[in-house]
């Protein structure tokens, strides 16, 4: 049996993480592809993550380069699975006591879409994208998320391909909805063993019935939530037939006070209600609960309407609100993935690129809660001088074209000829790249945990969506590093 070759190493505390997954790959060539995409990740960039950034390359000449070009075919050409990067990830999150999940948190199910152009990519149609909230040409995910009060990740996801590109429409056999691959989801995570108290959805998917229907056939416990006015059954016109309708029923004994405490140790007064309508009851097989932060003016930002199938003696109205209220990190892990770590920065077109892509950012995120469960002191207190990105590049990232961020920033004598500079910068850099790269990795990866874990907004706090002019927008290229003047 042929011995198998030692990899070069990745920075710092990102080689042991990346050792446990040299399994799910056959050569040399992509280990080492494993832990330069990692390693591209989790770095701070000005600029969107494409396969250029990620190597440190120039974005129109660099692509040409043997590290880009090296990444795109680990990326799109070699010989291995996302799904089994997947399950190794999942299996590790498992075995490590920080981030093993436990029957007390949730599975959070949603889906996300980014704007893409043209037609040639994989699963790319216009279509509704909720990053934009509006139709648009894009490519949506719908994904799966565990999560409790104190730490959340996510487990799987599968990119939603729209009717108008199979051959034969909605009658297709690959065809599924979305609320049909979130079951799937479930199910798979179900079959990994992944402990959870209930299934939680937004109301995308809690007003599908065949989601409904099929979590209650297979006795899923589940929090769904719904839209109020919408009317939820047939019943006399003298009768409710809504959630609003029904709220107008209560008195004032029936509202139970609910105080919400958060991560940071703020504290909310909430106020939950059974509401009895339909199928619906606190004695039924399905409950229907009203829960908000002020029961008069029922305020659309902070008012949930939602079903479960949970009884009162195993979960109260305060569990309810608890469980739901857990939906918020997969807001927040959007927002990590997307601003972070690159989830929508890809350019490649294939299906096995897409999903391969998705799914290191995926040991990205993950890696980032993995470090901070390991011993030892917190990479904001090492003795090692903070280094810039830029700097932990090494070399071949300081060029007469690329000038280094930061280095006209210090106060000091005057400043030494630009060109004496950067050789200077370049000699140090060459000396250490491996030490600088393993800071910037160790410390970016605790400053995002930090935003994971303080970032996420109370969830009767949520801002109402950006008007087009306030939507984030990528910052541009400098201006040095294209051909546009």
């Amino acid at each position: 049996m042929t011995i198998r070759q030692p990899c070069p190493p990745a920075p710092g505390p990102l080689e042991a993480y990346c050792a446990a997954f040299d399994g799910c790959f056959r050569t040399l060539a992509q280990r080492r592809g494993l832990r330069e995409y990692l390693t591209g990740l989790l770095l701070p960039r000005d600029r969107n993550k494409t396969l250029t950034a990620l190597a440190g390359a120039e974005p129109v000449v660099g692509a040409q380069g043997a590290a880009v070009q090296r990444l795109q075919f680990f990326l799109s050409e070699a010989a291995w699975e996302a799904s089994a990067l997947t399950a190794q990830r999942i299996a590790q999150l498992v075995a490590d006591p920080f981030t093993a999940p436990h029957a007390e948190g949730v599975l959070v199910l949603d889906d996300t879409g980014d704007r893409k152009d043209g037609a040639a990519i994989a699963h790319v149609a216009r279509q509704y994208l909720g990053s934009v909230g509006k139709i648009d040409n894009g490519i949506v995910a719908v994904t799966s998320l565990w999560a409790d009060a104190r730490v959340y990740y996510p487990l799987d996801f599968e990119p939603y391909t729209t009717a108008g590109r199979l051959p034969q429409g909605k009658q297709d056999p690959a065809f599924r909805t979305k609320p049909q691959i979130a079951l799937a989801l479930v199910e798979r995570a179900r079959a990994t063993g992944i402990p959870f108290r209930a299934v939680v959805a937004d109301s995308a998917y809690g007003e599908n019935l065949e989601l409904e229907r099929t979590l209650m056939r297979a006795h899923i416990p589940h929090v769904l939530a719904h839209r109020g006015a919408v009317g939820r059954c047939w019943a006399p016109a003298d009768q409710a037939h809504s959630f609003v309708e029904a709220i107008e029923t209560l008195v004032p004994a029936d509202w139970v006070r609910v105080v919400r405490q958060f991560r940071d140790g703020r504290t909310e007064t909430w106020w939950a209600a059974e509401l009895c309508f339909g199928g619906y009851g606190s004695t039924r097989a399905t409950r229907a609960v009203v829960a908000t932060t002020d029961r008069d003016t029922l305020p659309a930002l902070s008012t949930w309407y939602l079903t479960t199938n949970l009884s009162v003696a195993d979960a109260p109205l305060a569990e309810v609100v608890r469980l739901y209220g857990l939906r918020v990190w997969v807001e927040e892990g959007y927002k990590r993935v997307k601003g972070e770590l690159g989830w929508a920065d890809f350019q490649v077109r294939s299906d096995r690129a897409i999903r391969r892509h998705w799914a290191l950012v995926c040991c990205a995120f993950c890696f980032c809660w993995w470090h901070e469960g390991r011993p030892g002191p917190s990479p904001s207190d090492a003795s090692t001088p903070a280094v810039s990105a830029s700097h932990a590049l090494g070399a071949a990232s300081v060029t007469e074209s690329s000038p280094t961020r930061g280095e006209n920033q210090r106060a000091g004598p005057p400043a030494r000829p630009r060109r004496v500079r950067r050789a200077a910068l370049a000699r140090r850099a060459a000396t250490r790249p491996r030490v600088a790269r393993a800071v910037v990795v160790a410390r970016a990866a605790h400053a995002l945990v930090e935003r994971l874990e303080h970032g996420a907004p109370a969830a009767g706090r949520r801002r109402a969506p950006a008007s087009s002019d306030q939507r984030h927008r990528a910052r541009p290229v400098r201006p040095d590093l294209t051909d546009h003047r």
